[in-house]
């Protein structure tokens, strides 16, 4: 740590600090793809850069966004089927949340208000509980998925307290990567060798005989915590009638049921939460993702009252886990507010279950069509999970059998130089999944159209008519050589 500079033995007044070489907002602007490049290896993450070379994701500068597209510096129109991991759930920039915005900072109204009670984020809190079926009415609001899985965790554990604490949760779960939900996600590559909470359990995804035995067996699982449609396990559902016999289990044993909806609620799989298609509802849920808008990052824990009030409800308890710095921002809540309502009436769960329903049929089209290069269609509506073969399986017969001992090794590739191609040729975006490399993940926002949900699907068709070999010749010529 340096020492202060001193003007000399007379004066000890501090000198001014010499000014640091920075960027402005404008310059930002202004940087090319190289110089991007190059401070992100700097100062961000060099290993991240690798697979964005892979992909060619590395040769583009997005300039602004509009809807459903990203606008690249050299005009390039890219449709959007990625949406952010479902956070785009409004598309880009929607005109009534700018203006909401706009209106916000025009009339200098207050940010951060954490001495006073902030009229936006109760108005939001009050806007959930609306929403949120039964008596999920008491809301905790922070700036992220993760933030909201662990208020959510939070809450359950205090209020079954210490003898009740163990966590069910999923094989193949995504719950987010700070240290108490990464101990409840599902894989290796996030948890490495980080020291984790140690009161969990792990069951197969939507195996009902597994989660009664778990709990028959183990009176100190007191919380069950599942998302409602894992996304990165590559778009997976529990079977039909599993969450309505999770629910009567948890029920019967005194269990707390926490639902993740980060990425499958808000609208995206046409109804506001995805366990509302079975009639049930959680002890605790989180929202995040698409909550601010897609302008602000916004995550809400939404608990029972009677759950809620057990946790925080007593004056010396309340502050266990009051509102964050950060959590129940001005313009953060208003965007939410705003983006709310437009999702009512824009009628974009409507949207999302019409859009949904024809693009999964179109995709089953193609996999009828392409047998040998599509496995699996998947998902509910604008969340869809489009499965590959494995790379054997779209080889001649004579090469199956000895392409088949590579198959782990190349899972994923067909993947990669599908979506690498995608935005090559087709300028469409789409995205890809943490556990199942094989599978793209369709998320695009829920203000798509039918012509745009035609687009994306003529260009999938025309690519995989290139069949394998072209299509792996065109990725290593187009996307791998110049990748530099």
């Amino acid at each position: 740590m340096s020492m202060p500079a001193y003007r000399n033995e007379d004066d000890m007044a501090p000198a001014a600090p010499a000014r640091p070489k920075l960027i402005s907002v404008e310059a930002a602007k202004q940087l090319d793809a190289t110089q991007v490049k190059d401070l992100f290896t700097s100062h961000i993450n060099p290993g991240q850069l690798h697979f964005l070379k892979l992909l060619g994701f590395d040769k583009i500068i997005v300039d602004r966004a509009e809807g459903m597209h990203y606008i690249t510096r050299d005009g390039r129109k890219i449709l959007d089927f990625f949406g952010g991991f479902c956070s785009v759930a409004f598309g880009h920039n929607h005109p009534r949340i700018i203006a909401a915005r706009q209106k916000f900072q025009a009339e200098n109204r207050h940010e951060i208000c954490m001495a006073f009670m902030s009229q936006y984020a109760s108005a939001l809190a009050h806007n959930l509980a609306q929403i949120a079926p039964g008596d999920l009415d008491m809301v905790f609001l922070g700036s992220t998925g993760s933030e909201a899985m662990e208020a959510a965790l939070k809450v359950a554990e205090q209020a079954q307290g210490p003898g009740r604490s163990k966590i069910l949760h999923a094989a193949n779960s995504f719950h987010g990567k700070t240290k108490g939900v990464l101990s409840v996600t599902d894989s290796n590559l996030y948890q490495s060798q980080f020291k984790l909470v140690d009161n969990r359990v792990k069951v197969p995804f939507g195996d009902i005989e597994a989660v009664r035995l778990a709990l028959e067996s183990d009176p100190a699982i007191g919380i069950v915590v599942m998302e409602t449609i894992q996304g990165g396990g590559g778009i997976v559902e529990a079977p039909l009638g599993f969450w309505r016999e999770l629910r009567a289990l948890c029920d019967k044993h005194g269990v707390l049921w926490v639902a993740d909806e980060v990425q499958c609620g808000l609208g995206r799989t046409g109804q506001f939460f995805a366990f509302e298609r079975d009639g049930v509802v959680p002890d605790v849920t989180a929202l995040a993702k698409a909550l601010g808008g897609s302008k602000a990052a916004v995550g809400a824990m939404i608990a029972r009252r009677e759950i809620y009030m057990k946790a925080y409800g007593k004056p010396k308890a309340a502050l266990i886990h009051a509102q964050a710095t950060f959590g129940g921002m001005g313009e953060a809540c208003i965007s939410a507010i705003e983006g709310l309502n437009v999702l009512y009436e824009e009628d974009l769960m409507g949207n999302a279950q019409r859009q949904g329903d024809y693009l999964i049929a179109r995709l089953n089209e193609l996999r009828a069509k392409h047998p040998s290069l599509l496995k699996e269609i998947r998902g509910r509506g604008l969340m869809i999970g489009v499965e590959f073969q494995d790379i054997s399986e779209t080889m001649p017969f004579g090469l199956k059998h000895m392409v088949a001992l590579l198959d782990d090794k190349l899972k994923g590739s067909l993947c990669g130089f599908i979506g690498a191609l995608l935005l090559k040729d087709y300028d469409v975006l789409v995205a890809f999944t943490e556990y199942n490399r094989n599978v793209i993940r369709l998320e695009p926002p829920l203000i798509v159209t039918r012509e745009q949900c035609d687009q994306f699907i003529t260009a999938l068709d025309d690519l995989l008519s290139r069949g394998i070999t072209r299509i792996v010749t065109d990725y290593l010529r187009k996307v791998a050589v110049s990748k530099g």
